[in-house]
């Protein structure tokens, strides 16, 4: 009997010990397209450095998930008394790489997948980089909520525009500002991209895809 109780204890610490290391990232909340923030005459400009800002992805499946980067190719802030005012930030989708996977091991076959390189009628299934080469992010508005900074903007992909908001540390000084996200999740079918989606095709079995894309938002600005 006391045998029986202990696995019984074990099973029900080991069951408790699995549910805390659920995934706990939130989704971005996600709403129809607004107004873009505009800048006053006096604010100052910064320009985005593209060697130090990246997008950080992680893409998730029954059977693993699949890490890597996307660059920014150009952006700017504008701020005034220390303060984000607007910005605006366009994204290179074929700069988009793979981090978990060596070269010659499949990581140029699915950095091709998601790019839509490969056989034209594949092309988009994912991000089709030839006819969408950019997409872009257009701050919206900056808010504080529960003692954190939400940034609301304008996220296009696929010639879909969505806006979307998420907690980020903003870091302004005379040299530079930094925009530092926590991880967040977006809804990838809301931009179109739904191969292997199981909420948009039926009878995948565990062959499916995340609908959630989950993101970092890495951005560094100077003047």
């Amino acid at each position: 009997m006391k045998n029986k109780l202990t696995i019984l204890m074990l099973c029900a610490s080991l069951a408790f010990t699995v549910s805390c290391k659920k995934d706990n990232t939130e989704n971005a909340e996600t709403t129809d397209a607004t107004e873009a923030a505009e800048a006053s005459a006096e604010a100052v400009k910064y320009t985005v450095n593209t060697a130090e800002s990246t997008i950080d992805w992680t893409g998730s499946k029954p059977t693993g998930k699949h890490t890597g980067t996307i660059n920014l190719s150009e952006g700017e802030f504008s701020v005034k008394n220390d303060s984000v005012e607007s910005g605006k930030f366009v994204i290179d989708m074929n700069s988009i790489t793979v981090t978990d996977l060596e070269a010659g091991n499949g990581k140029e076959d699915l950095e091709a997948h998601l790019k839509g390189l490969g056989k034209e009628d594949t092309a988009d299934h994912f991000f089709n980089v030839k006819k969408y080469p950019t997409g872009t992010f257009e701050i919206t508005g900056i808010t504080q909520e529960a003692g954190k900074t939400m940034v609301e903007g304008n996220l296009t992909l696929k010639e879909t525009t969505k806006n979307i908001k998420f907690p980020a540390t903003i870091t302004v000084t005379p040299e530079a500002v930094t925009l530092t996200s926590e991880n967040f999740k977006i809804n990838r079918t809301l931009w179109s991209v739904n191969y292997s989606s199981k909420s948009i095709f039926d009878n995948l079995g565990d062959k499916y895809v995340d609908d959630e894309i989950e993101l970092k938002v890495n951005i560094k600005a100077t003047k």
